[in-house]
């Protein structure tokens, strides 16, 4: 069976992104038009929209509801367990319940369209393994070279619903230039979460390089899969860039600061870097005072809502 895809336009630049609504509403391709002609600002695994690819692997997944990874298969929260599966190659859950599986296509317009994934309604085999019910909401909307994602997350259940939402969007290198290596990579972070076996301890340390990486650092000095928070964030929101010196070309990528941490992941193939707004440090909600390092505790019938833009420079 064909895997659902939808195509948004923009009629005055001709930009364009194809959203996989039927594989995790994954966007992974946006395609803007400069003087020097189209590129693509997004990475993606080659036939990533057949829909049999790591969910993860391209594109930009969507992490809900947590972003990461939780230690192990057992979750225990508020007495109670909870049986995840594991999915990192390392005997962890990872990345949440939405990024591998079918959503709605519930609005359509030529520069937007809108899905949504609700647990019970969806994926009810979720209710046995998560504390509640949870729906998310979430809209692409093209204007110019400027691509908008708008996600609501609401607890339609009758008790809290801990959460934590991420993306995790692999942005393209090099931008239409000759080397990804002389890339600078731009981001806003002062400090960073200590990791062993690539989970948190719950400690914070000092980011070793954090003027160079506000500056802009060589995409070439960089080997990272690393949490970083205390994120600079000015007139509410949170902004990251990334030039390519031989095209002239930037995109950026700017959040809602209630997006408090940032991953930033260069796979290994190195045609790609992720920079990965998360609410919460991944495996928050298996750590001590687990709000204090970002999770979200939504009452019954509490939203959230949130941001994330990409646009070229």
């Amino acid at each position: 069976m064909a895997v659902e895809c939808v195509e948004i336009r923009d009629a005055q630049t001709g930009s364009r992104a194809r959203v996989l609504v039927g594989f995790g509403m994954n966007c992974f391709e946006f395609i803007v038009r400069d003087e020097a002609g189209e590129i693509d600002l997004l990475w993606a695994e080659e036939c990533f929209a057949d829909g049999d690819k790591r969910a993860s692997s391209s594109g930009a997944p969507l992490l809900f509801p947590f972003p990461g990874r939780i230690p192990g298969t057992q979750l225990t929260w508020e007495g109670k367990s909870y049986e995840l599966e594991a999915g990192d190659g390392r005997g962890n859950a990872i990345h949440g319940f939405v990024h591998n599986r079918p959503w709605r296509n519930i609005e359509r317009a030529d520069n937007r369209v809108v899905g949504e994934f609700q647990a019970s309604v969806d994926a009810p085999d979720v209710l046995d393994r998560w504390p509640a019910d949870f729906h998310l909401r979430v809209a692409y909307q093209l204007c110019g070279n400027r691509l908008s994602c708008h996600v609501e997350a609401t607890n339609p259940d009758d008790h809290p619903l801990p959460c934590g939402f991420g993306s995790h969007p692999y942005f393209r290198l090099p931008l239409g230039g000759e080397s990804a290596d002389d890339c600078r990579i731009q981001l806003p972070v002062r400090r960073q979460w200590e990791l062993i076996e690539m989970l948190p301890t719950g400690r914070i340390t000092d980011v070793p390089r954090a003027e160079e990486l506000q500056a802009g650092l060589a995409f070439g000095q960089m080997q990272f899969d690393d949490v970083f928070t205390d994120l600079l964030a000015g007139d509410e929101r949170v902004v990251a860039t990334i030039h390519d010196p031989s095209s002239k070309r930037g995109v950026s990528v700017s959040f809602s600061n209630s997006f408090r941490e940032c991953v930033v992941y260069n796979p290994p193939h190195r045609q790609a870097v992720c920079i990965e707004p998360y609410t919460c440090v991944p495996g928050a909600i298996a750590l001590d005072d687990p709000t204090s390092k970002g999770l979200m505790i939504l009452q019954p019938g509490e939203t959230w809502r949130a941001s994330i833009d990409i646009a070229l420079l």
